[in-house]
């Protein structure tokens, strides 16, 4: 590294740093008082520690005071409380008790520590042989409390199955201590995994605990071929005798041609599921000691799947009265293949005097809308949703949800099915909920340029009789300190959400396809002068919304502008829209994303000279094919962990399914197979990145995470090989024990450290420059 290099990578680590120390809020969650004017509410936030290379967890609390006369009064706890060590924390639902899991490691116990509102109340270690870590992923995870707060359920890994010991002498068939060094553990039989981010998981299975005796059952009738989570209580029963557990199962044997075959989970909303009831283990005792040839009460201990007639189901919600459960599905990704696609809201009515053989209806609430008029409802696109989405009129619920470019807040009346946008419509900023406090919603906002800001949602009567959505921000918060830092360093940036027109569509298309795409542009003061770097997501069928990202901030500030554009097939504009991608990868994709850059070059917003190209996964295929198509039009390029041949790619992700679906759309799933034929490879072959790399000019930084089970590192590597052997400039970063995010914090701060010291060296931005 020369001298002018080591102090690059000094000053912008230095200012990397800035960015990287802005805490982020993770859940938050409010509880009612006595004092009808005042509520409390909790948030969980974690900030990058990088010296440890983790994150740091912190609990931190406020008192919500509001009426009629008095402005909004937030008042803060005067510092956060750490919580080493901490897994996950959930709170009963009055609020005055907490869980607080501490997953073990290297075979140590789960511990689960049951905390009131002055001191440790029951601490219970689970022994690996009842089961191992509880799940805390977004997919899988699931913790509740019944409403009596005795009990609560979750999702934890089942024990592994002993394995063979060996000794000098053979196999043993007796069993021998952990602690006898004589001998070793055989392998055993090996098995399928959910992909990327759980190859080291085991089987995600349903346990509950009853606090008072600390015990812990798992539950009983769930078939082995079923991975659980979303774990929910059902309402208790009229008779108040039965408690049972609502839950989404995964079928594990989903492979081509239905042969068994755990396909990556992970960003895949298209897997098949279920929701599912069984009885509470604790109330089991009677069905233990029922009559012999009593079918009715024999049955009640074998898991009832309640949603056979749709084939997806998930986030499953009570209404607060009981009398409601409510559901999303993502049944067109599903059929279609896309691995994500346009949600659905359905709701099953729920009989008080529910008995397990007994039929529910599922109703439709909110359908996928297929083709939405300009600035309309696009449908529903939600990666999350809130462990209690119900206002106080019991009927409204909400929902976060991709709309367009931005994320906004709905309310959705689950009786008429209307969808509401009561985040601003005039707002280009995304808006997410963090919780519902009874007819109100603490929310966050945020912009490309605006860290996040707490905000707290309240409806105010109109004259004419209608309400509407009023914002306040949130005084005193203590979490803008960090972000004020970060705040006066874009204070010289702006943004703009640009919508883009399709340019000569094919007739093939449908109507929904053919509607203008956006980009979301944030830019500098004299940006037309300034470096431009085109921001692509992955997926296909993700989205880059208006929100805060540490990683585009900080590249802004180095007076970079960014285009970052959701190419037609991204979620938020319709199902037309999403569904005119498949098959047409590399052409369709790579397409739009030149036209928005003639867009803003054409109006005179950047400079066509000065345009650098970054992405990941999806976004790295059309970093790799645009620099191979387009090679006059980049001067440099970075790609994380990218899709550089979906011919090798078939034969060793954990989603081969999606490689028919992009190159074949939805007729791949006719060939898909373990071993594709030759037309399929060809296929494959000339619809990836490899196929135009003899025409790449364009220096490439290509960052690999090893561990990536997605797009294994053998994708990036054949591509960066050829490249060199073709004389072109490639510099290989590998970050051994990452994923497909390359997220562990160490190796996200150094991975946009260097594509920021890249892209700066090949694009001969100045000092003054970024200043400017």
């Amino acid at each position: 590294m020369d001298a002018l290099t080591s102090e690059e990578y000094a000053s912008q680590s230095k200012l990397l740093q800035e960015f990287t120390n802005v805490p982020s809020i993770d859940s938050a969650w409010v509880f009612q008082t006595n004092n009808e004017d005042r509520s409390t509410a909790m948030y969980s936030i974690s900030q990058t520690n990088l010296l440890a290379n983790n994150k740091r967890k912190y609990i931190l609390f406020s008192h919500i005071m509001r009426n009629d006369t008095n402005p909004l009064d937030f008042q803060w706890s005067p510092f956060p409380i750490q919580m080493d060590g901490v897994s996950v924390v959930i709170p009963s639902p009055s609020g005055s008790k907490l869980l607080v899991v501490r997953n073990g490691e290297r075979g140590s116990p789960t511990k689960l520590e049951i905390v009131d509102q002055s001191h440790v109340e029951k601490e219970i270690h689970v022994a690996q042989s009842v089961h191992g870590p509880l799940y805390t992923d977004e997919w899988f995870h699931g913790i509740s409390w019944n409403q009596e707060e005795t009990l609560i359920a979750y999702i934890a890994e089942e024990s592994p199955e002993p394995k063979s010991v060996f000794d000098d002498t053979g196999y043993r068939k007796e069993g021998s201590s952990e602690k006898d060094c004589n001998n070793w553990k055989g392998q055993g039989d090996w098995e399928e995994n959910w992909g990327e981010t759980y190859s080291k998981k085991g089987r995600p299975s349903l346990f509950v605990l009853d606090i008072a005796s600390g015990e812990v059952r798992a539950a009983r009738g769930i078939s082995r071929s079923l991975s659980v989570g979303q774990v929910v209580w059902a309402p208790p029963s009229s008779c108040g005798r039965q408690k049972y557990l609502i839950f989404v199962g995964w079928l594990e044997h989903n492979g081509f041609q239905n042969t068994p075959r755990k396909l990556g989970i992970k960003y895949c909303s298209n897997r098949p599921c279920s929701l599912y009831a069984t009885l509470c283990p604790f109330e089991e005792s009677h069905v233990d000691n029922a009559p012999v040839g009593d079918a009715k009460l024999e049955s009640a201990s074998v898991a009832i799947n309640l949603t056979p007639s749709i084939s997806s189901a998930f986030f499953p919600r009570f209404s607060k009265d009981g009398k409601l459960l409510v559901f999303l599905s993502a049944n067109r990704a599903v059929d279609s293949g896309a691995h994500n696609a346009t949600d659905s809201l359905h709701k099953i009515n729920w009989p008080s005097d529910w008995k397990m053989d007994q039929y529910l209806e599922i109703t439709d609430v909110v359908p996928i809308v297929m083709c939405p008029q300009d600035g309309c409802f696009p449908g529903l696109y939600c990666s999350s949703m809130l462990s209690d989405p119900w206002l106080s009129d019991r009927c409204t619920m909400i929902l976060t949800s991709a709309w367009r470019s931005t994320e906004v807040i709905l309310s959705i009346d689950v009786l008429s099915g209307k969808a509401t946008r009561i985040s601003p419509e005039n707002s280009e900023y995304s808006w997410s909920a963090l919780a519902v406090d009874d007819h109100n919603v603490l929310a966050v906002s945020s912009s490309p340029i605006d860290p996040p800001q707490i905000k707290y949602g309240h409806q105010v009567s109109l004259k004419d009789q209608t309400c509407t959505w009023v914002w306040d921000e949130v005084n005193n918060n203590p979490l803008m300190t960090a972000n004020n830092k970060v705040k006066a360093l874009l204070s010289h940036h702006q943004f703009s959400i640009l919508k883009i027109p399709v340019t000569n569509p094919s007739d093939d298309l449908s109507d929904g396809g053919k509607l203008p795409f956006e980009a979301i542009l944030v830019s500098c003061k004299d940006s037309s002068h300034k470096p431009t770097i085109l921001v692509l997501h992955g997926g296909p069928h993700s989205v880059s919304v208006s929100s805060y990202s540490k990683t585009s901030a900080f590249l802004a500030s180095l007076g970079f502008n960014l285009l970052i554009v959701n190419y037609r097939g991204t979620p938020g504009f319709g199902e037309e829209a999403l569904q005119s991608l498949p098959g047409k990868v590399g052409s369709q994709d790579v397409q739009d994303c030149l036209t928005a850059l003639d867009y803003v070059i054409k109006e005179g917003l950047v400079d066509a000279s000065k345009v650098a190209v970054v992405g990941i996964s999806h976004g790295g295929f059309l970093t790799t094919h645009l620099i191979g198509q387009a090679p006059d039009r980049f001067m440099v390029a970075a790609a994380r962990n990218p899709v550089c041949n979906l011919s090798l790619m078939i034969g060793t992700t954990d989603i081969p399914d999606w490689c028919y679906a992009v190159a074949c759309g939805t007729e791949g799933r006719k060939y898909s197979s373990e071993s594709p034929s030759p037309d399929n490879l060809r296929l494959f072959y000339q619809k990836s990145p490899i196929a135009h790399i003899s025409k790449v000019k364009a220096p490439l930084l290509m960052l690999l995470g090893g561990a990536d089970l997605r797009v294994p590192i053998s994708n990036g590597l054949q591509y960066a090989r050829a490249l060199r052997e073709r004389g072109g400039e490639i510099r290989i970063m590998m970050f051994p024990d990452d994923i497909h995010e390359i997220n562990i914090p160490q190796s996200d701060f150094e991975s946009f450290l260097n594509i920021g010291v890249w892209f700066k060296k090949h694009l001969s931005i100045s000092a003054s420059d970024a200043a400017a």
